[in-house]
């Protein structure tokens, strides 16, 4: 599905603020990680590498294909993700949104 001009404007900005919540929830997620007294250091870093391969992958599929025809299944996962709101789905035109509905998908 290729979107309205007027979606893709705000998909683009929308777009970016999931990313970095994304990318700082990826972050906060390192850090429990890191900050895990009650594994060794190894284990540690075994636990991080496993972790940034699966959120890699999910953010790629999220993020990584960036072009109009593809907004509506980015905007499904970055929702399925919970990384967009309510409110900046609000913004977007009623068959957009109809898009992120999870009864949908």
């Amino acid at each position: 599905m290729t979107i309205k001009e007027s979606d893709w404007k705000k998909f683009k900005k929308v777009r970016e603020r999931a990313l970095q919540r994304f990318s700082q929830r990826i972050l906060d997620e390192c850090q429990a990680i890191i900050d895990d007294d009650a594994k060794t250091p190894h284990e540690r870093y075994l636990d991080l590498y496993r972790l940034t391969r699966k959120r890699d992958e999910e953010i790629a599929n999220a993020f990584n294909d960036f072009s109009r025809s593809k907004a509506d299944m980015c905007l499904r996962l970055m929702r399925f993700h919970e990384l967009v709101t309510d409110e900046e789905i609000s913004g977007f035109s009623p068959e957009f949104q109809g898009l992120t509905n999870p009864d949908w998908w």
